[in-house]
């Protein structure tokens, strides 16, 4: 069973904070002389605080450790506000070795945030690229444990990142864990079903639902042997097939029917085969050898 606890969340977590004006010494001025410390003052009432929140929290875990946030309630802590001369908020401040040395006032968005973040540190990455390469990698090699902390790790700073999302479900059709993946696909923002990595998401979810529905390869094999022109029997398999990770040969069955019968089911195994090189994507081996022999077959 794939666990989703994401412990990986711990490390981003220590780099935000509140503070009160007892532990702003430590937590501001003494932590400021080993990284950059940004303060956001900020009140409960204050919307344009809340638009803000999100935004710098993610740009702060996207710095990967280089600078650190302390948030700070001016309703119930106005003193160190005061002396900062701060009059308006959300008001950001960032301190380095003690001193107050930049600053920004506004919820701006995110690149403009992010600029911020890079004039005190450099140039930042939040690895989320390398992350999924990594997490693909291993999902690819039938670690759905490595590949699910991976995705969920990307999660954690962005809920809704789409490639994250997409493998994540992925993951869970491997391991079985259909209604998992289900509600995984869920989080899929309404207006971004369309996306490619979701699309890819929902086609492998749905064939190992059919997949599911078939039960036992013995009799599908039999009812092809006594006949072999038993189309129905062949799509079956190759369903079943895929649903067992046996993508070449899954293939093989529906480019039998192709090559036999093109107009069977209207074209359905040509659509069927289709839908296995969405669901397992363009540069999978098994996609680039079956999308050969069907252009062979096709335009031979």
């Amino acid at each position: 069973m794939v666990d989703l606890s994401n412990d990986q969340a711990t490390p981003e977590a220590a780099l935000i904070k509140e503070t009160t004006t007892a532990a702003f010494r430590q937590d501001v001025l003494a932590e400021s002389m080993k990284q950059p410390v940004l303060v956001d003052f900020w009140a409960p009432w204050c919307g344009p605080c809340k638009q803000l929140t999100p935004v710098i929290e993610k740009a702060v875990k996207a710095a990967g450790g280089k600078v650190r946030l302390v948030k700070m309630n001016i309703d119930d802590h106005p003193q160190i506000a005061g002396q900062l001369g701060i009059q308006s908020i959300p008001a950001v401040i960032a301190f380095q070795k003690g001193q107050p040395v930049d600053g920004f006032m506004g919820a701006l968005p995110e690149s403009q945030v992010k600029s911020f973040i890079e004039r005190l540190v450099g140039p930042v990455s939040d690895g989320t690229e390398e992350i999924l390469a990594e997490a693909e990698a291993a999902l690819s090699e039938g670690d759905t444990q490595t590949a699910a902390d991976l995705f969920t790790s990307v999660l954690a700073s962005d809920p809704a990142h789409l490639k994250a999302i997409g493998g994540l479900v992925r993951v869970l059709v491997s391991a079985g864990e259909l209604e998992a993946a289900r509600d995984a696909l869920a989080q899929a923002p309404a207006e971004k079903v369309d996306d490619a990595a979701i699309s890819a998401a929902r086609a492998a979810l749905e064939l190992a639902e059919q997949a599911a529905a078939l039960g036992d390869l013995g009799s599908l094999e039999k009812a092809i042997a006594d006949n072999p022109a038993d189309y129905q029997a062949r799509f079956d398999l190759a369903i079943a097939l895929n649903g067992r990770n046996q993508r070449e040969a899954a293939a093989d069955q529906l480019l039998a029917i192709i090559k036999r019968d093109r107009k069977w089911n209207d074209d359905g195994a040509r659509k069927q085969l289709i839908q296995f090189f969405e669901a397992w994507g363009p540069m999978d081996e098994a996609t680039i050898q079956a999308r050969r022999k069907l252009s062979a077959m096709l335009f031979s």
